[in-house]
This record gives C-alpha cells, sequence and structure tokens, in this order.
C-alpha cells in the first residue's frame, strides 16, 4: 500500500480533489495551507506528490478529523531500527479514546518518516500524549539500545504538523 501527498492552496486542492472525486483523498487544512492525502495500490495521480509505503497501520482513514503527522528525519543506516522501534509497539493506541487510524510511512523519495494518526477532535490526541499508555507505547523494547544509537538514526530534529479534515455541509 502506498499513501501520497500534496499540497497547496484550499483552492485548489479541492479542485483537484473534485477531479478524483472516485479515489477517496481526503482534504485537511492546517499551519496555512491545505493538504490532500491519497492511499492506493495505484500510482499517485498527482503531479509531484510526497510519496511513501505504508510499513505499518491501524484503522480505516476517514474523511473527517483531526491529523498529525510526526516527520521523523532517518539516516540510511538508521532505518532498520526506526522501523523495528515501531514494529514493536504493543498496539496500546488502537484502544484509546477517539482514536481513528495509524500509519508508518516509509519515504520514497526523502530521508523523513512519517508516523501518521488520526482522532476524532485534537482533545483526543491529546488525552493520548498525555497517558500511560502513550509513555508505555513508546519505549522500545530495546530501548537501551535505541537510545545509545539517537546520534546515527536521525539526521535531523523531529516536528510535528497537525490537520482537520472536515465533510463539506452538501457531503453530509
Amino acid at each position: 500500500m502506498y499513501l501520497y501527498m500534496t499540497s497547496g492552496t484550499q483552492d485548489f486542492m479541492e479542485k483537484l480533489q473534485q477531479r478524483y472525486k472516485d479515489k477517496g483523498m481526503i482534504l485537511m487544512h492546517g499551519g496555512g495551507q491545505s493538504l490532500l492525502l491519497y492511499e492506493t495500490e495505484a500510482k499517485s495521480v498527482f503531479q509531484a506528490p510526497r510519496r511513501y509505503e505504508v510499513i505499518s497501520s491501524a484503522g480505516v482513514l476517514k474523511d473527517e478529523g483531526f491529523f498529525v503527522c510526526n516527520n521523523v528525519a532517518v539516516t540510511d543506516e538508521g532505518r532498520p531500527v526506526f522501523e523495528h522501534r515501531f514494529s514493536s509497539l504493543n498496539g496500546e493506541i488502537d484502544s484509546q479514546q477517539g482514536f481513528i487510524a495509524f500509519r508508518l510511512l516509509r519515504p520514497l523519495d526523502s530521508d523523513t518518516y512519517v508516523v501518521l494518526t488520526q482522532w476524532e477532535k485534537a482533545a483526543d490526541f491529546d488525552l493520548w500524549k498525555n497517558s500511560p499508555s502513550f509513555k508505555n507505547s513508546h519505549q522500545s523494547i530495546d530501548n537501551k539500545e535505541f537510545a545509545t544509537n539517537t546520534t546515527h538514526i536521525f539526521s535531523s530534529a523531529p516536528y510535528i504538523t497537525t490537520y482537520t479534515a472536515r465533510k463539506k455541509e452538501n457531503e453530509i
């Protein structure tokens, strides 16, 4: 499975979504821009997308909710360690209030992985990140090894972007 993203002005993204309305794209807004997200087994319909392979997932992405993208730049040498860390998570997020979906996205054209989570609302994400379950799920089984290798795993500081997706009134 692949996930493609493209960003631009709200007007342009809405027109692009309308052109490909049969593709089930999700339009979201945040940080002064709009983002179209397209998950598929097929090739992208975008001209110059950010391309990712979905390597771990839970839930089904929906066209409304609160999206959190944890963007993590990982060195080539650090990819196996980073992916192993996420493959060893125990799935505690699935049972959290307001949780909708999770995707671990391996970049195909860059070094920046995206850990994408979708929530019913921002408050649900806040509850999750302040919960004991969050702390438990973010401790690697091999935490000591992971901690000692961080200088070789990450190529820059991670950053978070957030978006909100809402159905239009005429779509409800």
